[in-house]
């Protein structure tokens, strides 16, 4: 059957990879400037394959079905065998869905934008090579082959990052990507050979279905080293500081990658993990503090930055950190609501992310908030989705964003009625609380000093600012229309939220949804959680609204406050991470490596030379034998057997 759930669960990353490679072959001398086509056609295919897959998976009676493909590689006389191995399971297809189809609508919103690049056919190489890569990662069913396409992941993420590698900014900020990344993944590495050792086996089926093997500090050591390959990848602090600078790539590389679809896979893999973070309440408890932190934290660096990719980059961390803190709970309500959350997520940040290229494309480049102000008139389009967009992120009624956020918010208030640690998810769930207030804040902040006010842009750029082509204000409608009824709809159908939803029917979550009692229905989110949550949202866009459109002066008294106070120059230098980093790893390191430069060049080279020197000194001795005069050679023949005779009389 063309449409059973094995091949379309190869065919969605099986096209993208095509596209790529027709694209890398052909693109130079024979599509050029309509090397779009393949990538979009592939993506676009690979995309109804997705919905088709979470249709078929819907029908399957077990919501799973595993696909062998073939024997990657065995070592004879061990128990060590890799299987390339597919799984179609909801999590699975939920985020095949939003993977491709964010992908699509980036791709086509790409036409537009990279329109004229020189490198217009290795850009959408890339984006194939990407798709295939993040496909392959949330389809596998065992860790090594995760990691694989995990590294792959973060290969296209650099290759996009620094694609304009003329720019110097561009290519430090692929090389940072890289290198903060790497940290998170030696841990994810550490955590796959220790599950190895531990398990025997690498497949998630055979390690999540062994509880007898679970738990102890073994599954804490393991559980917290995926966890650092996922703050890595997903930008928790503290190795979020890459994600910012990321933003020197191309804009519809920033929706992509860093906003819908990459940076999510830290969360895929903790919410895959679920039985292991569930045998270890201390991994779990970590989950939730680093989720805790990194929402409020990026939220506060947000409010100064100004920059709107910038502060788009904060806000991608800061609600990263809210899925982060869903999964903590270790609750089927948290644990959907984090991926519920995701999903909604993808489609108002991608929203966001391409309508400030939007601007950057009318304005020539301008991205500045400071230097923008009064683009809703000759923008209309672009300024009526990116307020969709903003109202999604605060979490206004009855936007995406309002509906998964209040569900993790929720999640984290169940925990704080009972239990040992109860006081520290209560410290968390206030947290979050003065991170929606922050969030509407900075969110309007943007929005405002972009589309209302006076205009402030440079009079080079004011001359020619436009509305985007419609195969750039195209994608921003579709988008727009998903951030406003995506939340709504998944809420009301029950997809992700509580034990009979979609999303529990995943094996490794059934257990989790067998455990708890009841689901949280749409009456019990009108909950005081949701209600404070959404006064909270409007007293931010209201104070938002205030400062930065009607009462300027007392915008000046809160800055001076705050710089007053420290809180201003902390929140607009980034907490200092770029500079402690420096002083305490990039500097020593830099020292160190100038130690062994020094001993590499005086040391280990001199030895290379002297032992070099060795054979030019003896044959510089033995030179002179070797003179050439046949005489010579004959007084040495005779002195010779001269010294032989001696040597057999005596």
């Amino acid at each position: 059957m063309l449409l059973s759930i094995p091949f379309l669960l190869i065919l969605v990353p099986a096209l993208p990879l095509a596209a790529a490679v027709a694209t890398a072959a052909l693109g130079p001398r024979v599509l050029r400037q309509a090397s779009h086509w393949p990538t979009v056609a592939a993506v676009a295919l690979s995309s109804a394959a997705s919905l088709l897959l979470v249709v078929a998976v819907r029908q399957e009676p077990e919501h799973e079905r595993i696909v062998p493909l073939w024997s990657w590689a065995a070592v004879s006389g061990s128990n060590f065998h890799v299987d390339v191995v597919l799984r179609a399971d909801p999590l699975t297809a939920v985020m095949l869905a939003t993977v491709t189809f964010i992908s699509l609508l980036v791709c086509v919103y790409s036409i537009g934008y990279m329109h004229g690049d020189r490198g217009y056919w290795r850009f959408f190489s890339y984006v194939a090579l990407f798709v295939f890569s993040m496909t392959m990662l949330v389809s596998v069913s065992n860790f090594l082959l995760l990691y694989v396409f995990w590294e792959a992941v973060g290969l296209c993420s650099y290759l996009l990052i620094g694609f304009w590698y003329e720019k110097p900014a561009a290519a430090a900020a692929g090389l940072k990507a890289f290198l903060v990344n790497r940290i998170g993944d030696f841990g994810f590495a550490l955590g796959v050979f220790l599950l190895w050792t531990t398990y025997g086996t690498l497949d998630f089926d055979a390690i999540f279905q062994r509880p007898a093997l679970v738990g102890g500090g073994t599954t804490t050591a393991i559980a917290l080293l995926l966890l650092a390959g996922a703050c890595g990848k997903s930008a928790q602090f503290p190795l979020h500081v890459w994600l910012p600078d990321a933003m020197e790539g191309p804009t519809p590389v920033s929706a992509l990658i860093h906003a819908a679809t990459m940076v999510t896979a830290g969360v895929y893999l903790v919410a895959r993990c679920t039985p292991l973070f569930l045998a270890s309440p201390d991994a779990r408890l970590v989950v939730a503090i680093i989720g805790g932190i990194t929402a409020l934290m990026a939220a506060i660096i947000a409010m100064t930055q100004t920059d709107l990719k910038r502060i788009l980059a904060y806000s991608t961390i800061s609600q990263l950190g809210y899925m982060f803190l869903g999964l903590g709970t270790g609750t089927l309500l948290g644990v959907a609501a984090a991926m519920f959350h995701l999903v909604t997520h993808a489609f108002f940040k991608a929203l966001l992310f391409l309508g400030a290229g939007s601007v950057m494309h009318a304005t020539g480049g301008v991205i500045d908030i400071e230097h923008l102000g009064a683009l809703r008139r000759r923008m209309p389009t672009t300024h009526w989705t990116f307020l969709v967009g903003c109202l999604a992120l605060a979490g206004i009624f009855p936007f995406a964003g309002f509906w998964s956020k209040d569900a993790i918010l929720a999640a984290v208030a169940e925990k704080t009625h009972a239990g040992d640690v109860a006081w520290l998810y209560s410290a968390l769930y206030w947290a979050g609380m003065l991170t929606v207030f922050l969030t509407a804040v900075y969110t309007f902040r943007a929005f405002f000093l972009t589309f209302y006010g006076r205009e402030r842009l440079p009079r080079e750029a004011s001359q020619h600012v436009h509305e985007s082509p419609w195969v750039m204000a195209g994608p921003l409608a579709i988008l727009a229309l998903g951030a406003l009824v995506v939340g709504a709809y998944f809420q009301w159908s029950g997809d992700f939220l509580g034990r009979d939803g979609f999303l529990a029917q995943t094996p490794s979550l059934v257990a989790l949804g067998e455990k708890e009692q009841g689901q949280l229905s749409a009456g019990e989110t009108a909950s005081d959680v949701t209600l404070l949550a959404s006064g909270v949202a409007v007293a931010g866009i209201a104070v938002a609204a205030l400062l930065y459109l009607s009462r300027p002066a007392w915008l000046q008294a809160v800055t001076a406050l705050m710089t007053a106070l420290g809180l201003y120059r902390l929140s607009k230098n980034k907490f200092y991470f770029d500079e402690i980093y420096r002083a305490l790893v990039v500097g020593p390191l830099e020292r160190l490596a100038a130690v062994f430069a020094w001993l590499d060049q005086h040391a280990v080279d001199a030895l290379v030379d002297a032992v070099g020197a060795v054979p030019r000194a003896i044959g510089a001795t033995l030179r002179p034998l070797q003179g050439g005069l046949v005489q010579f050679y004959a007084l040495l023949m005779i002195v010779g057997v001269l010294a032989f005779l001696v040597a057999i009389l005596l």
